[in-house]
């Protein structure tokens, strides 16, 4: 297992391999160097799972570990889709399902005629990012103007605006996580105030979800939509039914285990164990 932090989620799934009687090796990423010109990592196994907390560390690491021949957890492709909310939103519509209204531009003019075709209330968020940060409620078009205006001062990734309606939905959002073809836990996250945002690191709270079949259904078919491995599914309930809103690749579940009494990390494992025959 790569990792470049040590969460309560990279804990968990070493002592899952510890009571399933598994040998994972933690490699620190931060720590590591390689020689491009080896045709064969050493300190690495055959199969990795890769939990960095960085993206770009992550992408990168799936991409030099596949070129060796290595199965990657989940694997360099996958990670580039997930990790980017562009590509995901453009991978769920080719796999014709229900996504928000999203707007793509490059300039604050080009996107200040994007909310006019768009109508406010809408929601910028920055294409690659987590946990909410910098996605912002954009009320009106005076609103707009001042969050470009600090957006144009960023670093060029920010100046992407990826700009979506503001679903009309409860104060929850769904969270739903599969791994391989299996929906295996599900929670809603629930808004504590009046932050639109419903991220669990933000202070959302975590309440069990039942997966019905439709919950299932949309859940299988948006991770497939990026490809075989393990993600998180968030979803949103709309007046006109569920739609899927972002698909998240090095899944977190701290809040989801007590609120489901699912065994995510014992399960990742068994995925793991099963993928290695």
């Amino acid at each position: 297992m790569l990792y470049d932090l040590v969460r309560w989620e990279e804990k968990a799934i070493y002592q899952a391999a510890k009571r399933k009687g598994v040998d994972l090796k933690l490699i620190n990423c931060r720590r590591l160097h390689f020689d491009l010109s080896k045709d064969h990592l050493e300190e690495i196994g055959d199969i990795t799972l890769q939990r960095c907390v960085s993206y770009f560390r992550g992408l990168h690491l799936a991409g030099l570990l596949e070129s060796k021949g290595i199965d990657v957890v989940n694997d360099f492709h996958s990670t580039l889709i997930a990790g980017n909310k562009l590509f995901t939103t453009l991978a769920l519509i080719k796999a014709q399902l229900p996504v928000p209204r999203t707007m793509l531009s490059f300039t604050p003019e080009a996107s200040l005629d994007a909310l006019d075709e768009l109508g406010y209330p809408a929601v910028l968020k920055p294409t690659v990012g987590s946990w909410g940060r910098l996605v912002s409620l954009l009320n009106d078009r005076d609103s707009a103007v001042s969050v470009f205006e600090h957006r144009e001062q960023m670093f060029p990734l920010y100046r992407v605006y990826y700009l979506q309606e503001k679903v009309n939905r409860p104060p929850r959002d769904i969270r739903s996580f599969v791994i391989g073809d299996r929906v295996v836990a599900a929670i809603y996250r629930i808004s504590q105030s009046s932050d639109f945002r419903t991220n669990t690191a933000r202070g959302g709270k975590a309440e069990n979800c039942t997966i019905d079949k439709e919950l299932e259904d949309i859940s299988l078919k948006a991770a497939r939509a990026i490809g075989d491995g393990i993600y998180g599914v968030d979803i949103m309930e709309s007046p006109e039914g569920l739609v899927v809103h972002e698909v998240n690749n090095t899944i977190e579940f701290k809040n989801t285990v007590p609120a489901t009494g699912v065994d995510i990390q014992g399960l990742i494992i068994e995925h793991l164990l099963q993928r290695s025959k």
